[in-house]
């Protein structure tokens, strides 16, 4: 809640609330205010309250989503203007762009060519003088735009390796005709690139660079706009050093690199098709130049790996710390795993935030038995990326440019060592796996059914209090959850002596705010209470957290910190389990009790004090729960219905007047009860007959019993696992197993004509070290010569000698020769 919004509101709610109609003031210039007769507040909306200008004054735009390129027309919604008229939209208040009014009065601003993801605001001027209307919208990752949007490079492949040995002839491309509203069009070639801004060089050394995505030149001018085109194209010596670039389809009656006009862009990609003859000639000899110039630039730039966070040791582990990691589209167990990138690979995972010092990113890939693959043992492995693909705040600079920083750092030069010659020991030099001997999985805790509580240590109780509470709060490390409940509603109309979740709300630091509330069977998010829709995009990028929707029945809330908040709803009913790291320990208190592995404290009320939960009784867990409802000006929640200002503002946080049925019997006669027992066993049972009871609902009953059955295969999946960490094979060995966590064992052989030294079999124990010693592959030559020498002192440093320079060579090759002919195309 805007903290604005927050002071003013228990001021001018009462007056809100009964006035249905006002006139009197105007929202220009004043979106998100609440005036003395009206409200500029998005909950003016369905708290019937708006000032009679709102939807002229705060504007809303569609398609609300556009690609961070630009070129996309956002028609506003309830604003019609002469169509001679004048139309201004500037962004973010220092791009000043001509808006579009077509024939029919309606209002168009075309979204800007920006370096960064998030919402975007914008003002609108129709005198050219006062941007006093004001909206916002989504910018998106270009991977994530409404594909209908794009320019189809046909043959990707050929476009990205073309005058590769017989990778020539025509380059083909279809957009949709019907996007362009033109006879003619322009086909122009952008390039990207960063450059000095200056020679003098920043703190630590390095330039400061800037982004730059400019018009090279056009391939086609005035062009039937037909949908399709090809071109044989021609070495371009004059922007050879432009190597990654996008093709752009405008209006030929568009200046050629017009800036943000209506547009169509293809994807990014590798620029071979107009790279000078010298590549042509003889791409390897060129590729392994870049690849060697890139080797030597990678040394001076400062260290990112040692800042990334491990990866996961298993993939149940990837799957399940949604606070901290999320799907490669690339690589998806979900959507076949067509692991193109990464063979042998069934899943892979992105961290969700760039490092902090240098905005790299993380990866890791896992096999069909669930073990991370490492690039040590195969080139399918997981690779991390200097830039993160997805760019990271403040955005804007290198390298923190969504799409382009990644390109140019690690997928440009993947091309180099690894596509267009046999250097790929090169580029996995400077991007190894990172392993997983330092990971720690979060710990989680869990709201579900009507409602039944489970700590982060493990701690089971029912706490069936109407109102809101705090649910997880963490003062030192600024993360609040708090959590809404209502009454239960019976099928017949009346209310039971049972409440359920019906909302969660979350911050941490000077995050947005986020809600996740029930509404008539599905999820609805919100945003500083404006409703998020999520139509057109199911993952959004906001400020200080990330929310994804994969669909209106599940929810999942990330922080910068880690901590994950995933909220589901199974037959109506929600359920809310929180994801902390390890470095919230000894740092939590609320409902969800104080995480530090002991569920002794976990019944910490507010004053201080802690209840046994091996004597406690239900009477005074009621009265513990109770003791944990917000205070007002601490609440996160939304006000805007009737409804929730009766129920939940205007009176306490915790109803005092709601008593809940502490148990129920279990009566041979009542007709529930044979069903009950059948369907509510194992464990689980008595939350499952509790909410049978309560609701006389086997479905509610049953959801429950799958809420607390979907928690436990998440706690499984997040069971620590120790890993030893890699081993390398021994030059001119094999080695067996690729498996390096706690119990594994791993066998070494030489190859014919050579003796192992060493131990043949290594085992990780629990102490995270490996049984045994290196293992070395040495030839019979050298070994008839230590023989021969067996006995003296001689012979003895002779083996320390050859074992140190077996040693010594093997650490410079372990990346070395690859097995089998790189296939990656677009990502690495």
């Amino acid at each position: 809640m805007r903290d604005n919004f927050r002071g003013t509101f228990c001021l001018c709610v009462f007056f809100l609330y009964v006035a249905s109609e006002t006139a009197g003031q105007s929202c220009r210039g004043k979106c998100g205010d609440i005036l003395e007769e009206c409200s500029c507040h998005t909950t003016c909306v369905s708290l019937l309250t708006c000032c009679a200008d709102y939807n002229q004054s705060c504007l809303q735009v569609t398609p609300y989503s556009s690609s961070m390129l630009g070129g996309r027309a956002l028609r506003i919604l309830n604003l019609v203007l002469h169509p001679g008229g004048q139309l201004h939209c500037s962004f973010k208040g220092i791009i000043h762009r001509e808006g579009v009014i077509d024939a029919e009065g309606r209002a168009h601003c075309i979204t800007p060519l920006l370096y960064e993801t998030g919402w975007v605001p914008f003002t609108v001027s129709t005198d050219g003088l006062h941007f006093d209307r004001s909206g916002e919208y989504l910018s998106v990752h270009p991977s994530k735009a409404d594909p209908a949007f794009e320019v189809i490079l046909v043959n990707a492949s050929h476009w990205q390796n073309y005058g590769l040995r017989s990778n020539t002839g025509r380059l083909e491309m279809m957009w949709n005709r019907s996007l362009i509203a033109a006879e003619k069009v322009n086909i122009e070639l952008w390039g990207y690139r960063e450059s000095s801004r200056s020679t003098e060089a920043r703190t630590g050394g390095s330039p400061s660079l800037q982004a730059e995505l400019s018009y090279l030149y056009s391939v086609g001018r005035n062009q039937p706009n037909t949908g399709a085109f090809s071109f044989i194209p021609e070495p371009s010596q004059e922007y050879s050093d432009w190597e990654l670039g996008n093709i752009r389809i405008t209006a030929s009656s568009n200046s050629e690199g017009a800036r943000d006009v209506q547009c169509l862009w293809s994807g990014s990609h590798v620029l071979a098709w107009h790279l000078e003859q010298t590549f042509r000639d003889d791409s390897a000899a060129w590729a392994r130049d870049k690849c060697l110039q890139w080797d030597m630039l990678e040394k001076k730039l400062p260290n990112f790996l040692d800042e990334l966070i491990d990866c996961p040791c298993t993939l149940a582990q990837a799957r399940a710390d949604t606070g901290r990691f999320h799907t490669d589209y690339s690589c998806d167990i979900e959507r076949g795993s067509v692991c193109t990138y990464h063979q042998g690979c069934v899943h892979c995972v992105r961290a969700i935030q760039a490092s902090p010092t240098n905005g790299s990113g993380q990866q890791c890939c896992y096999d069909s038995t669930g073990a991370l693959v490492l690039t040590g043992d195969s080139i399918g492995g997981s690779t991390p990326d200097r830039a993160h693909d997805w760019g990271s705040p403040p955005y804007g600079e290198p390298p923190r440019v969504p799409v382009y920083s990644h390109w140019l750092y690690d997928v440009v030069t993947f091309y180099y060592c690894c596509l267009w010659s046999d250097n790929c020991q090169i580029y996995f030099n400077h991007r190894p796996s990172s392993g997983c001997h330092n990971y720690k999985p979060p710990r989680a805790g869990v709201v579900l059914g009507d409602p039944h509580f489970i700590t982060f240590d493990g701690l089971s109780y029912t706490f069936n209090g109407k109102g809101e509470y705090n649910l997880v709060s963490s003062p030192d490390r600024e993360l609040s959850v708090q959590a809404r409940t209502e009454q239960v509603k019976l099928k017949n109309g009346t209310l039971a002596k049972a409440t359920r979740l019906s909302s969660v709300a979350m911050k941490e630091k000077a995050s947005d705010i986020i809600e996740v509330r029930l509404a008539e069977g599905h999820l609805q998010v919100l945003r500083n209470q404006k409703v998020l829709p999520f139509t057109e995009q199911r993952l959004m990028d906001l400020h200080g957290v990330f929310v994804f929707a994969p669909c209106p029945q599940n929810v999942t809330v990330t922080f910068l910190s880690g901590a994950a908040v995933e909220v589901h709803v199974h037959e109506g009913t929600m359920a809310a389990t929180v994801l902390l790291p390890t470095e919230f320990s000894n740092q939590t208190q609320g409902l969800l009790g104080l995480m530090n592995s002991d569920q002794s404290d976990d019944l910490l009320t507010q004053a201080g004090d802690v209840l046994s939960p091996a004597h406690v009784t239900a009477e005074e867990i009621f009265t513990f729960g109770a003791g944990w409802n917000i205070s007002k000006n601490s609440s996160l929640f939304t006000y805007d219905t009737k409804y929730l200002l009766d129920i939940y503002f205007f009176p306490p946080s915790h109803d005092p007047a709601f008593v809940p049925a502490f148990s129920l019997p279990e009566r041979p006669d009542d007709p529930l009860v044979a069903d009950m027992l059948m369907m509510c066993s194992g464990e689980g049972a008595e939350f499952c007959k509790y909410d049978t009871l309560t609701t006389r609902s086997l479905t509610m009953g049953n959801a429950t019993l799958r809420a607390f059955q979907n928690y436990q295969v998440l706690v499984e999946a997040l069971e620590p696992v120790l890993s030893c960490g890699w081993l390398p094979t021994p030059r001119n060995g094999k080695k067996n197993g690729t498996s390096y966590l706690e119990g594994n064992t791993l066998s070494f052989t030489c190859r014919e004509g050579h003796i192992l030294y060493g131990s043949s079999e290594r085992t990780c124990l629990h102490d995270g070290a490996w049984t045994g010693e290196q293992p070395y592959c040495v030839t019979d030559d050298n070994v008839g010569f230590i023989l021969g020498a067996v006995g003296s002192l001689s012979a003895l440093v002779t083996v320390g000698v050859m074992i140190r320079l077996h040693n010594r060579r093997q650490e410079r090759e372990k990346k070395g020769k690859l097995d089998q002919k790189v296939t990656r195309e677009q990502s690495c």
